[in-house]
């Protein structure tokens, strides 16, 4: 069923309430948005970067095209491409634990998908023609604090906060149907210029993409006017002012 109309309203709301910088990305499994998307034909290297490239337009990928990525298709469920893939995978997790980065412990800790994946699509959720398995969000302290509460509200607790590898913010999203926040890892915040410092990434289960997008609407919303009630507060105060939170109130209803 297209309902790209639907997707494209949710992508405005969210880029609006957010003021977001880049689009939300959509991600898809399977082959149903892939036949509508042109293949990947680069070369990248690591999973993660797909995300940024899709800011620009959606593709389609398979396992070899994220062959540079051996943590990414452990994330993904997707199959080696080859042998020296396999080994590349061993290799890159030795190397983790010869640094105290992963521990063998830490392995089974890591998030990754419950089936196996043969194709992945990213594109822009504007363009998306199908409901995503997955959307990604790149946002900062501020759009990250409306996030954090509207997820709080609707999934009943915290979100989790996820560190390395970034790319398991995708199956544990998809996984559990909740919110995530992803700290990013030092491979991503490498791989990916939007992952600046004060950037951090976000990931919403799509099946419930409305429901986010309505409560981040209402509460980017509501910040705007508390942010401004507590700054005429902090400006009265400071000059040397004792308003009650009715005065304030009033204060900011006379502007």
């Amino acid at each position: 069923m297209d309902i790209s109309n639907g997707n494209a309203q949710i992508a405005d709301t969210l880029a609006r309430a957010l003021d977001l910088k880049g689009p939300p990305i959509a991600v898809c499994f399977g082959a149903e948005a892939a036949a509508e998307l042109p293949d990947f034909n680069d070369r990248v290297p690591a999973g993660c970067a797909f995300w940024e490239r899709a800011f620009k337009g959606g593709f389609s990928t398979t396992a070899r095209d994220h062959e540079n990525c051996a943590i990414g298709t452990f994330t993904h469920g997707m199959a080696a491409s080859s042998a020296a893939h396999e080994s590349e995978r061993a290799t890159a997790l030795a190397t983790f634990a010869e640094l105290g980065y992963v521990r063998p412990d830490d392995i089974p800790q890591i998030p990754r998908m419950d089936r196996q994946i043969e194709i992945v699509s990213y594109l822009p959720l504007a363009a998306a023609r199908h409901r995503p398995d997955v959307v990604l969000i790149f946002a900062n302290s501020q759009q990250g604090l409306i996030m954090t509460e509207a997820a709080q509200q609707l999934d009943q607790g915290a979100p989790p906060a996820l560190g390395r590898p970034a790319c398991a913010i995708v199956p544990q999203v998809f996984r559990t149907g909740r919110a995530a926040l992803s700290l990013g890892c030092c491979g991503a915040r490498a791989y990916l210029d939007v992952l600046r410092d004060d950037v951090a990434l976000w990931a919403l289960p799509g099946h419930r993409l409305e429901e986010y997008a309505t409560r981040i609407a209402e509460l980017s919303q509501a910040n705007r006017v508390l942010s401004r009630f507590h700054a005429l507060r902090r400006k009265d105060i400071e000059a040397g002012g004792t308003p009650s939170v009715a005065e304030s109130l009033a204060r900011l209803d006379a502007e």
